[in-house]
């Protein structure tokens, strides 16, 4: 099974990252099979200069998204691990593309 979760993400005031989220995410061995980095979204409040703005560096969030492969039977593991990092913003399964139907009904 396939997970997406997005995670809020903390930078600093030169934009630099301040923290890792998935460093929070505490598993036994065997319950992810696979974890990928997708993207990561800076805070809006990251101007031009690749600098916040004194004013608004209390406005450090942005986001990172990691999929996961969650080994069978282990999701509820897996998602109650991810809730306990107090990190995630989101948690989804992700249709795997032998999941999909064919285009055009092949």
């Amino acid at each position: 099974m396939r997970y997406r979760v997005v995670y809020k993400k903390r930078f600093n005031q030169s934009g630099g990252e301040a923290d890792s989220p998935p460093s929070y995410l505490n598993l036994a061995d065997g319950v992810v099979a696979e974890a990928e980095f997708v993207e990561r979204f800076e805070p809006p409040s990251l101007h031009v200069e690749e600098d916040m703005e004194e004013d608004d560096a209390f406005l450090s969030l942005g986001s990172e998204v990691w999929e996961y492969d969650v080994v069978d039977g282990r999701e509820q593991e897996f998602r109650d691990a991810v809730t306990n990092t107090g990190m995630a913003i989101e948690v989804e399964r992700v249709e795997e593309v032998e999941d999909l139907p064919a285009l055009g009904g092949q």
